[in-house]
């Protein structure tokens, strides 16, 4: 039986200091309603697929919670049986944490949005309203617009003359951007966080522009009835020397203020052998250099991503971050970030990449799925006899919703027993998933749900596509409520006025709760 930890010992470990893994093991639309401030959603169904990457080290201390579903028992048996030792269960679950006097934060990533509202405020970063930057637009002002998110949000919708500069790159690429000091720099994301810190960082390096963020971002921007660009494909150009020595000069004197210690290669290789340690390697630059060419065993987490969303990157508060660039800059300012967020082993160890180097994207760490002996179709045979086949697609609702085998009926790994009963006829079951790996860890689980017979199809719903065959849209088939992601009222083109400004709202009052959690510390220079 897993061993229970209190409130009381989870809140020490975070505020002295100590590595600790708080995963909540509900889907992400249950987790987005309400979570202690540092708990990381590690579904129970993506077990196998997040955890090796999300915490590394098999011994690091490990603590689960549900709100009473059941989940932690079969996420702590998982977790063993992939080697994890030091596996214990929080006491009283969600509502133990509520009743002990705990902070619940709804939405996602959200240490790094209560982060950027207590930058805010503390250095009252400068902002201008949608209507005051509309108007420099149009009257032409020597301005410049750089949105701060992945390039593939800014593509969905930017805002007009906007150029993509993901925010781990802005103090490196500002200059050749805007190389007059009499240029106004706007920076811009979907929200607030990315525009705060994106400014902020800016304005920390010590670049003479002014600079302001768009106040609520694209948000910001449609609710003051302003019109966005779609399909944009503005980005930052190829970076001048001189850019980049300013860049690095400016680097430097950041990690001065903010103490950041640079490590070399030999240490890193003693920290890489030290098992008392949880140790995250990841390189900040885009994922374009990345694949290029990276040091072993490193991860890519572009910088401004890496602050913006931590938890999807690193699942032990505490542990021991190494970052990696080759110019001196990314990293440095992804690390002067992390350490204001409360981060107290955060490191640099610098390019160039020598010697052995690897390319490509580098795959997430996954145990081999298990065979269970099930027969296997290809997609031309399910094809070929598709309307005997009872289908079940175990992606992620809004992959399931944007292309699946026509039929398929869509449910979670974690709710297979619920779903069963909905299913229809008696006849054999054919699962499924985006690339079929999901489906061939669940299969274990299905088996000793059902005595129909079961088989997986061969690549998963994407080798059916790749196959040419057709794809059903929409969710006209559920076998429960949809409720495992949780739709971000920042992305995408068709949300709801009113879900925008309580988003808005929401973010407002994040600085309050921090005062109430008192786990956090962060600390803004």
């Amino acid at each position: 039986m897993t061993r229970t930890v209190s409130f009381a010992e989870v809140r020490a470990a975070l505020i002295e200091g100590r590595e600790i893994a708080l995963l909540d093991v509900r889907e992400e639309g249950p987790f987005s309603r309400g979570h202690p401030l540092f708990a990381v959603p590690l579904p129970l169904g993506r077990i196998e697929l997040d955890v090796l990457d999300l915490v590394p080290r098999l011994d690091a201390p490990i603590v689960l919670y549900d709100d009473g579903e059941g989940l932690v028992a079969r996420a702590a048996a998982q977790l063993a049986e992939l080697g994890y030792s030091n596996v214990a269960e929080l006491d009283g679950g969600l509502d133990g944490w509520r009743r002990a006097g705990g902070e619940l934060f709804i939405d996602v990533n959200v240490p790094s949005k209560a982060f950027g509202e207590l930058v805010e405020s503390t250095r009252h970063t400068p902002s201008l309203p949608a209507t005051e930057v509309e108007r420099l637009i149009a009257d032409k002002a020597d301005i410049v617009v750089l949105d701060s998110r992945r390039f593939e949000e800014y593509r969905t919708m930017s805002i007009p003359t906007g150029t993509s500069v993901p925010g781990g790159e802005l103090v490196l690429r500002v200059q050749d951007l805007a190389p007059r000091p009499e240029t106004t720099v706007i920076v811009n994301c979907a929200g607030r966080t990315r525009s705060i810190i994106g400014t902020q960082s800016l304005i920390n390096a010590g670049i003479p522009n002014k600079v302001f963020a768009l106040r609520n971002g694209t948000i910001g921007w449609t609710l003051a009835g302003l019109k966005l660009d779609h399909g944009a494909e503005r980005r930052f150009p190829d970076l001048s020397e001189a850019a980049q020595r300013l860049a690095r000069d400016r680097a430097q004197a950041l990690a001065q203020r903010v103490g950041l210690t640079t490590i070399d290669r030999d240490t890193l290789a003693r920290w890489r052998d030290r098992p008392d340690i949880t140790l995250y390697l990841l390189d900040v630059r885009t994922p374009e250099e990345f694949a290029a060419g990276h040091l072993p065993g490193f991860r890519s987490a572009p910088g401004g991503q890496l602050v913006q969303a931590t938890d999807e990157w690193v699942g032990v508060r505490h542990a021991h971050l190494v970052l990696f660039d080759d110019d001196g800059v990314r990293a440095t300012l992804a690390a002067s970030w992390l350490i204001q967020m409360g981060w107290r082993n955060v490191y640099v160890v610098q390019g160039p990449i020598d010697g052995a180097r690897e390319t490509g994207s580098r795959p997430p760490r996954r145990p081999r799925p298990p065979s269970h002996g099930l027969r296997t179709l290809t997609a031309q045979a399910l094809a070929s006899d598709l309307a005997q086949w009872t289908v079940i697609d175990l992606a992620p609702s809004p992959l399931y919703a944007a292309g699946h085998i026509p039929g398929a009926w869509f449910a979670a790994r974690s709710r297979l027993s619920e779903a069963l009963p909905q299913l229809p006829g008696e006849g054999p079951l054919l699962l499924t998933s985006w690339d079929g790996v999901l489906a061939q860890f669940a299969a274990g689980e299905l088996q000793a749900l059902t005595d129909r017979p079961i088989a997986l199809l061969h690549g998963g719903t994407e080798a059916w596509e790749a196959a040419g065959l057709p794809l059903e849209r929409g969710i006209a088939r559920a076998a429960h409520a949809v409720d495992d992601v949780y739709k971000r009222p920042y992305e995408g083109t068709d949300n709801a006025a009113a879900a925008m400004q309580a988003y808005l709202d929401w973010e407002f009052g994040l600085v309050a709760q921090l005062e109430r959690d008192g786990t956090h510390g962060f600390r803004v220079l």
